[in-house]
């Protein structure tokens, strides 16, 4: 497995809740969730940084809250009164301690029915 691995996507109905994972190998600085949808280019979602300080694109705000648990290297993303437009694969991104780098994650489908 890579240095970064997301879990939690899956199939929900619009204005159903999702909880995406993002389990890091190692401790990170900043961490964030980007999505790419069929034909479209991959979006910045939500941004944490070591501290906790969050940001997020206007399309989720108030919608989706971006969190992370440092004693498990994981950052989480739940998804509420999701949209068909949320529809898309969802990308972990973080900047691990040591590397000098940022990786991301494989990416975990989630798809929204209306």
């Amino acid at each position: 497995q890579g240095p970064l691995v997301e879990s939690g996507g899956g199939l929900v109905e619009a204005g159903g809740s999702l909880r995406l994972s993002c389990a890091a190998s190692r401790s990170s600085f900043n961490m964030g969730w980007y999505r790419q949808a069929p034909g479209k280019q991959r979006e910045l979602v939500a941004t944490i940084t070591s501290s906790g300080s969050t940001n997020y694109a206007p399309s989720v705000k108030g919608r989706f809250t971006i969190s992370r648990d440092n004693a498990k290297n994981t950052a989480y993303l739940q998804m509420n009164s999701l949209k068909t437009e949320d529809t898309a694969v969802y990308y972990c991104n973080a900047e691990l301690t040591g590397s000098g780098d940022y990786w991301w994650g494989q990416g975990t489908q989630v798809t929204v029915s209306s």
